[in-house]
Order: structure tokens, then C-alpha cells, then sequence
């Protein structure tokens, strides 16, 4: 009696293990940088980016693009623009359980342009499935430079992962691009989860269309301290008149379009032109976790998200 209950003990151990399946690099413990040295026009420093990917240096120098197999991007980044290089950073590696996570800040980052003239802009920390095009080459469009999720065809019920919140405090947003006046946006800002699973195809003429067949979208509203194995449910199919259904889960377009590489290596969006079935197959994973949620240049700073461990369940 006691050999079968500690086998069933051991089997119901094993299933719990094959029932998760941790991404490459996502238990964020490995973390390349790059120094990058900034145009003498704007000051000159030389500033350390993050990525997720293998513990060793990259050359500053160069755009950077994922290495050691890791299908995670950042929105640190280098610009090159009219021959001036400049980088944000809003992704950092932070201490966590006796090792390491991805921590996403909202902040405003100041430009001073040989020491008189002032650009301000505000940007949020997130790391996603996908890869970064660098460099960057102008301010407008920021989305068409991430090449948005990863091929991938399988269909897990949720999302784990460790999390810690740490709200503004403000109760509106700003969105402030540095070339324009500052505009107040109303409703506090929130870090947010997104997990799409899309069945993506592409017709002669390069353009990507998308059939959404799994969707998780999760808001934080409350400062937490760490919260470990929070698991959240993928819901399939048309979840559009779901009782769980929230505006912010439609399906992307227009404001928040989402950009891949189609097979001629261009940049295009991804068109997602109607709900799918819950028995379909996806073609790709979309998994980003980001500091505020409103956009390109829209938050409040200090809007805070600190990330670990993250896992697929099945």
C-alpha cells in the first residue's frame, strides 16, 4: 500500500512537470549587455543596455540582434538618426529568489542637445516574444519596429509567472513624444500581460493577416509586493461575448497594430481580421509583459513591473 501511494505521489509529481513548460532564458537568470556610447551632440555617455539572452557582452557598436537562441526583445534600444546615436534603456536586470528578473520602469528620458535645447519623452520598460529591428531610424510609427511573436503551434491553458507592481500614484497619464505639446490622458496607468495565439498567414502580396484563436490580456491595478505563481487562464475562440470580456481584449488594430517580417524580410503589420475557432491551431505566440499600457509614449512615471519565471501551462 505504502509503494502504490508514493508511486502515485511520484506520477502525479512527473505529470505536474510535463503539464509546464518554461520558454528559453525566461526564468530571466542570464543577461547580455552592451555599452553603448552616445553621440557627442547629446552629451556623450556611454550607457549599458539589457537583453535577455546569454551571459557575455556585445559589441556596442553594433544593432543588436537575439542571440543564443533567445526569443526575447526589449524595448532598450540604439537609435541612429541623421548620423546621431542615442539609446533608451527601460528594462532592467533586478535581484530576485537569490537570482535575477526583468524589471520594466516608465520614465521620462531627457535629451539635451548640445547643452541647450531640452527633449523629453516617455517610455515604457517591456520584454516580449519577438525581436527588435535596429537601429532605429526615427521616432515615428515605434511599433513597426518590433517584430511581434514567435511561430509556434501549440495551445497552452495559461500563463505563470512571478510578479511585483508598483503604481504612479498619479491618477491620469501623459503622452509626451518629445515633439509635441504634452497631452494628459485619462485613467491611471497599469502594467499588463498579453498573451495572443494567432493563426497568421500571408498573401502574394506580402501583407500578414491574423485569426486570433487564443487570448489572455491582464491588467494590474494594485501595488503588490512579489506574488510567486500566478497563473492566468488563455481563453479560444470568439471571446468577444465572454462574461470575462474587456474592451482592451479586441483584436489589434489601427492604434495598437502589431508589426512582423513577412517572407520578403519586410516589416509589415499584422492584420487581425476576425476572431477564430477554439479548435483551430495557432501559427504563432505573442507574449508581452510591459510598465504601462496606453501605447507608444503614453504612462506616468514610475509606473513600475517586475517580472520572473515565466511559464507555459498545459
Amino acid at each position: 500500500m505504502k509503494y502504490s501511494i508514493l508511486s502515485f505521489v511520484l506520477l502525479a509529481a512527473v505529470s505536474e512537470i510535463q503539464a509546464q513548460q518554461q520558454l528559453k532564458y525566461s526564468d530571466f537568470n542570464s543577461w547580455l549587455t552592451r555599452d553603448v556610447k552616445e553621440s557627442p551632440i547629446i552629451g556623450g555617455k556611454t550607457q549599458t543596455l539589457y537583453e535577455i539572452a546569454p551571459n557575455t557582452k556585445w559589441n556596442g557598436k553594433k544593432p543588436y540582434v537575439n542571440q543564443g537562441g533567445s526569443p526575447w526583445a526589449t524595448s532598450n534600444v540604439m537609435a541612429k538618426v541623421a548620423g546621431i546615436v542615442k539609446t533608451n534603456s527601460s528594462v532592467y536586470r533586478d535581484d530576485h529568489a537569490g537570482g535575477h528578473c526583468a524589471k520594466l520602469v516608465t520614465h521620462t528620458v531627457g535629451i539635451k542637445v548640445l547643452g541647450l535645447i531640452n527633449i523629453n519623452v516617455l517610455a515604457a520598460g517591456s520584454v516580449y516574444l519577438g525581436e527588435m529591428v535596429e537601429p532605429i531610424t526615427s521616432s515615428s510609427n515605434p511599433m513597426s519596429k518590433l517584430n511581434y511573436g514567435i511561430p509556434f503551434t501549440e495551445k497552452p491553458k495559461a500563463v505563470q509567472f512571478d510578479y511585483k507592481v508598483q503604481l504612479s500614484g498619479k491618477s491620469d497619464r501623459i503622452r509626451q513624444t518629445g515633439f509635441s505639446a504634452v497631452k494628459t490622458i485619462a485613467g491611471a496607468d497599469m502594467p499588463m500581460a498579453v498573451c495572443l495565439l494567432q493563426k497568421r498567414w500571408e498573401d502574394e502580396k506580402g501583407n500578414i493577416f491574423a485569426r486570433r484563436i487564443g487570448t489572455l490580456v491582464q491588467r494590474f491595478s494594485k501595488n503588490t509586493d512579489w506574488v510567486h505563481g500566478a497563473t492566468f487562464e488563455i481563453h479560444y475562440g470568439d471571446i468577444s461575448q465572454g462574461p470575462f470580456y474587456k474592451s482592451y481584449m479586441h483584436l489589434f488594430n489601427g492604434d495598437d497594430q502589431k508589426y512582423a517580417k513577412n517572407s520578403k524580410g519586410k516589416m509589415v503589420p499584422v492584420q487581425e481580421v476576425e476572431w477564430g475557432t477554439a479548435d483551430e491551431t495557432p501559427t504563432h505566440l505573442c507574449l508581452q509583459f510591459a510598465s504601462s499600457y496606453g501605447g507608444a509614449y503614453i504612462g506616468a512615471d514610475g509606473t513600475t513591473f517586475w517580472v520572473d519565471n515565466v511559464k507555459l501551462i498545459y
